[in-house]
């Protein structure tokens, strides 16, 4: 005779109730670009399957101005939100998906002077927007951090850090994109010399905690859990730190400290119990962190010569990690993170600056001259699959990619392109 499991009427409605939820939550984040590289920015596609044959040619389905500046443009459900600058104002645009029609667009008069080989990147925001529970987080390029309803464009809350520091940004303008975890934001502001890393109540802008002990930089922190530890790991002025996100206290440290120019850009990339980053003219550096008991451990366990990453940040694919380095004019390089053996660097002279996204089974690269390269994800050597013209030149920002949908920020100019079937 064979038994039956028996569950309770209720619980089986829990059960449908709690499948369709995470079902939900699923397909949601799958047609969602919520931020800097990615839901968890990981630099990963979102819902994009890759076709048994690459096309030869993208189709452009619409191209809008909306401004000059280096913020990814944010992608959630029927709605696109890009962060620009259209003379002395930021704007912050609300698209429709399908067309890139204007929805709503709201603007705030910001005032900054580019200076020392900066004015060729102009004075749009080069940090990107963060969206949760309805809300956009824009950083501005001094540093202001702003909540606007994603509905109706509602100016929510303002913070001028302006109040607590000096200088509230570093000298090139803020880059750190703000993270939203839950119903906090955090946000890192201040100059090269002087800045703190602020916990804010996403709801009021009240701060929560201040963590005062490190400078600012252009790198962008991530939220991980070590060992069972959630954190917020960040690449700072001083190095790379795992910080508690209940207080702001300093879990663990690996000194790598911002020197003149060379500074610290790239978000670190994490497999493993493992993190990859790098800076300017400097090595690229793997990193073990651990905690044993109540006992935190850093650890570098390789660093390379052959990779030194300036503005674009790795990502991992297939357990092997994959970048531009700038050594020899620019080159796309894939390591092993276990090890830092490097497996292969491509051709030298591609460009100042790339990004990179995860495909299931290929690489997407973006080039500063507007080339977006289809790379096979292999760790045998650099193979360019197909290579699309979607710019002009001038494509800084990093892209994003959700389902057919590739959304590439040009100078002045936001393109949709889709992979045709």
């Amino acid at each position: 005779m064979k038994s039956h499991s028996w569950i309770p009427a209720g619980k089986f409605l829990c059960f449908i109730a709690f499948g369709a939820l995470s079902h939900a939550q699923a397909s949601e984040k799958s047609s969602s670009w919520t931020g800097w590289l990615g839901p968890d920015r990981a630099g990963q596609a979102q819902g994009f399957e890759s076709p048994e044959t690459w096309p030869e040619k993208l189709q452009q389905q619409w191209r809008v101005e909306v401004g000059e500046g280096y913020s990814t443009p944010l992608v959630v459900g029927p709605r696109i939100y890009q962060h620009a600058r259209q003379g002395d104002d930021e704007v912050l645009f609300c698209l429709e998906r399908k067309t890139g029609k204007t929805i709503w667009r709201k603007s705030m008069p910001v005032a900054f002077v580019a200076g020392r080989n900066g004015e060729r990147h102009g004075l749009g925001p080069k940090s990107t927007p963060a969206y949760a529970n309805g809300r956009v987080f824009t950083l501005s390029i001094i540093g202001v951090l702003t909540a606007w309803s994603a509905d109706d464009g509602e100016l929510l809350w303002t913070r001028d850090f302006r109040e607590q520091f000096e200088v509230s940004h570093p000298y090139w303008g803020t880059a750190t994109s703000p993270i939203a975890d839950e119903d906090r934001v955090f946000a890192h502001t201040g100059s090269c010399e002087d800045g703190a890393l602020f916990c804010i109540d996403a709801k009021t802008g009240k701060d929560i905690w201040v963590r005062k002990e490190e400078a600012n930089c252009y790198s962008s922190p991530r939220i991980e859990t070590i060992d069972g530890v959630r954190q917020l790991v960040e690449l700072n002025h001083d190095g790379l730190c795992g910080i508690d996100l209940k207080n702001g206290e300093l879990l663990w440290k690996y000194s790598y400290p911002h020197r003149g120019n060379n500074q610290n850009t790239p978000t670190p990339v994490r497999f493993e119990d493992i993190f990859v980053f790098g800076g300017e003219d400097r090595r690229t550096v793997g990193v073990r962190v651990k905690k044993t008991g109540d006992e935190w451990s850093v650890e570098r366990i390789w660093q390379h010569r052959d990779a030194a990453l300036d503005m674009g940040s790795p990502i991992i694919h297939g357990g092997l990690v994959y970048g531009f380095s700038v050594l020899k004019t620019g080159q796309f390089f894939c390591l092993d993170p276990l090890t830092g053996n490097m497996k292969w660097t491509g051709e030298a002279r591609m460009g100042e600056n790339a990004q990179l996204l995860s495909l299931p089974d290929a690489i997407l690269t973006l080039t500063d001259d507007g080339s977006c390269r289809i790379l096979r994800a292999s760790g045998e050597k650099y193979e360019p699959i197909r290579t699309y013209q979607v710019s002009k030149g001038h494509t800084w920002a990093a892209p994003a990619l959700v389902h057919d949908m590739l959304l590439i920020k040009e100078k002045d100019h936001l393109t949709s392109w889709n992979f045709p079937e």
